[in-house]
């Protein structure tokens, strides 16, 4: 192996340890949807800064999504109340919310047929990947609820 060889190996490696490892990309699970590659429960990261691409990162795999395929990205949060931890620890904690913030990502594969990916995203990470979905495929992001209109534009 040459030394320009050798350099540009070792670039690349640095380059997909970046991605893989977080970078620009937005900590996810994968819920479900019609990918059965995927098992539910899934964990790895969602890149959406890459020109062409939407990326979903696991476990030494990876799915990609041309962007121009993408025909609804829609966010919402489901708010669960813990009520186990407020009758054992306070009243107070009845107030408590504790917001997930679900992504779908729904597009027509090669074949023309519908599919659909829903991936619970990190709550750091949720805003960025919003605004670059909508960059990125030219479409607006679809809100559940006033909540979550609220949440993804924060």
């Amino acid at each position: 192996m040459s030394m320009t060889s050798k350099s540009l190996a070792a670039l690349l490696l640095v380059a997909c340890c970046h991605l893989v490892a977080g970078g620009n990309n937005g900590r996810a699970e994968y819920i479900g949807g019609t990918i059965s590659e995927i098992p539910a429960g899934c964990e790895g990261t969602v890149q959406s800064t890459d020109d062409q691409y939407l990326v979903f990162y696991a476990k030494g795999a990876s799915w990609r999504v041309l962007y121009d395929r993408i025909n609804l990205i829609e966010y919402g949060q489901k708010v669960d109340r813990r009520y186990v931890a407020a009758a054992l620890l306070s009243p107070l904690f009845l107030l408590a919310k504790k917001r997930q913030h679900f992504l779908t990502v729904g597009y027509s594969d090669e074949q023309a047929r519908q599919q659909a990916m829903v991936f619970k995203v990190n709550k750091d990470d949720i805003r960025t990947m919003l605004v670059s979905l909508e960059a990125r495929t030219g479409r607006k992001v679809e809100f559940q609820d006033d909540d979550a209109r609220k949440g993804g534009k924060d």
